[in-house]
């Protein structure tokens, strides 16, 4: 049996400015529950007010995007795979996190809250932090993945 090998295209799709992370997430639940056949869906930071699908055939993504809040539409078109290069760069998990560094936790228990990171272990991608909000200060260590630092948040 030959396995058949599925060719995707990159689709921009435009959505409301500061919405792109959570209809992002949005998109991914739907595709997830109707078992629609999308391969990635990128929201890079930089890019405002689209995101970006990949997907076998346009009317997937039309599909994807029908009736949901803050999506607007998908550009005619396809995304050359040179031009979102520079947004699907692999760097380490702590670079840029450094003592001091005001973060957000992004997931695990504490997901939604603010933290300060008081320690960076880079052999075991690990930080440790001290959640803000807390009543008493208590360090917790955690993998990097689960915080994203604040930008333009200075302590």
């Amino acid at each position: 049996m030959s396995e058949r090998t599925v060719r995707t295209s990159l689709y921009a799709v435009k959505v409301t400015n500061g919405q792109e992370r959570t209809v992002a997430l949005m998109l991914s639940d739907k595709a997830k529950v109707e078992e629609l056949p999308i391969a990635a869906i990128l929201a890079p930071a930089e890019l405002k007010g689209y995101i970006i699908v990949e997907a076998e055939r346009p009317h997937i993504v039309d599909e994807l995007i029908r009736g949901m809040r803050h999506t607007r539409e998908r550009v005619q078109g396809t995304i050359s795979p040179d031009e979102v290069n520079h947004y699907i760069e692999t760097r380490p998990v702590v670079e840029g996190l450094e003592e001091g560094t005001l973060v957000e936790v992004i997931a695990g228990p504490f997901k939604g809250m603010q933290a300060r990171v008081v320690r960076v272990d880079v052999t075991k991608e690990e930080v440790t932090i001290e959640i803000l909000e807390a009543a008493f200060t208590l360090p917790i260590t955690v993998h990097a993945d689960y915080v994203r630092e604040l930008k333009g948040v200075k302590m």
